[in-house]
């Protein structure tokens, strides 16, 4: 019946994160795969949701988003990165990050160009390369720092290179950029011409006072980029899916001609509620470094009796965790038996990978209650 179907997506299936959400659903697991709170938000942002619905503003924004939104964003970005934007020419809302992600691909890579993404990455951008026509070219992080080998990266410049997608903070390693890698990048993109596309979505979460760096940070750079970020997880709102694109007014117009066919627009109430919180509370985004800091430290703390060698983690609310001292199973295997048997879900690293190396590293998300982490770590310890 369907002999002349052929999927543009052959070798996709469902992602890690809705397998491993599913088993830990049928097992009654403890969640620590996907990365959502199971905690709510802040009680004001709910308040305003609800206030700004009743008001009647329940219809299509703006393609752009609601301007009071993106002005507050403007500014969000200037207290941090000392950056002054346009609202109106640079900022675009969007159904959450993965879909500024996917549109700011569309809107980038032509049929035959190769986009540079380093190994873990994120499931999303692959397959949207290959819907643009692109291929990916996948260069391979090292545990346990992560770091990028940028004469790599150089090495890995062909004529037909278009595009180099970085993440920082970095999912699922958790490292961060330093300057001196913004520094290369901005080197590497401006010599030849090319573009970059960064994930930023992790941003407001970064530890032990390291300074909180974006590509906006650094001109040359910035001119030739898009840069992503997610209110779903600064204000722990996950399924509100909201993020947004910020970009060089040329860059931006080519992003909205795809955005406007996607998604065309966002949840309106959510942007006025949002844009409220970022204009009355800014305190809820100065401070989730340290709010996940703290969860962080006592997630470590708790498996400090635990067989698992925890590797550093510079940002984001995910937690690397080394298992070899306790099985030799592949980490996708020991993710199922973790589930079943310990009824503790986590997401396997080699996913994450082209080309997976010989190393047994699993990932935890410590975006829950002090509870939920305790429990999950009484079990993990008896391991």
């Amino acid at each position: 019946m369907y002999s002349n179907l052929q999927s543009k997506l052959p070798a996709v299936g469902s992602s890690i994160f809705s397998q491993m959400s599913q088993l830990a659903a049928e097992q009654q697991a403890i969640n620590l795969s996907q990365g959502f709170p199971d905690f709510g938000c802040d009680p004001f942002l709910l308040q305003q949701l609800a206030a700004y619905s009743q008001q009647g503003l329940n219809q299509y924004a703006p393609m752009a988003g609601v301007l009071v939104l993106r002005q507050q964003i403007a500014a969000l970005i200037a207290r941090c990165y000392r950056q002054q934007l346009c609202p109106e020419q640079q900022i675009t809302v969007t159904s959450g990050a993965t879909e500024a992600l996917f549109c700011a691909i569309q809107a980038l890579v032509r049929p035959g160009d190769e986009v540079i993404v380093f190994d873990p990455a994120y499931d999303s951008y692959a397959p949207a390369v290959q819907l643009a026509g692109g291929s990916t070219v996948h260069l391979a992080l090292k545990a346990p720092d992560f770091q990028v080998d940028w004469q790599q990266v150089a090495d890995s410049i062909t004529d037909k290179t278009r595009l180099i997608i970085v993440n920082s903070p970095h999912n699922p390693s958790s490292q961060v950029f330093t300057a001196d890698d913004w520094q290369q990048l901005q080197h590497l993109v401006c010599q030849h011409g090319l573009y970059c596309l960064s994930d930023e979505v992790y941003e407001h979460m970064v530890f032990d006072r390291r300074p909180q760096l974006s590509a906006l940070c650094f001109p040359d750079l910035a001119a030739r980029s898009l840069v992503v970020s997610s209110f779903g997880k600064t204000f722990h709102v996950t399924g509100w899916k909201l993020g947004y694109c910020v970009a060089p007014a040329p860059l931006m117009a080519e992003f909205r001609k795809v955005h406007q066919y996607v998604t065309f627009s966002s949840f309106t109430p959510a942007q006025y509620a949002v844009a409220t919180m970022l204009q009355q509370h800014p305190e809820q985004v100065s401070g989730l470094a340290a709010f996940y800091q703290h969860k962080r430290d006592y997630f470590a703390s708790q498996l400090s009796h635990s067989r698992l060698q925890l590797l550093p983690a510079q940002g984001t609310y995910f937690q690397l965790a080394d298992y070899s001292a306790i099985s030799d199973l592949s980490d996708v295997e020991f993710c199922r038996r973790l589930t079943i048997d310990h009824k503790i879900a986590a997401i396997p690293l080699s996913v994450f990978y082209q080309a997976p190396p010989d190393q047994r590293l699993i990932r935890f998300c410590f975006a829950k209650d002090e509870s939920t982490l305790r429990q999950a770590a009484e079990v993990l310890c008896q391991l």
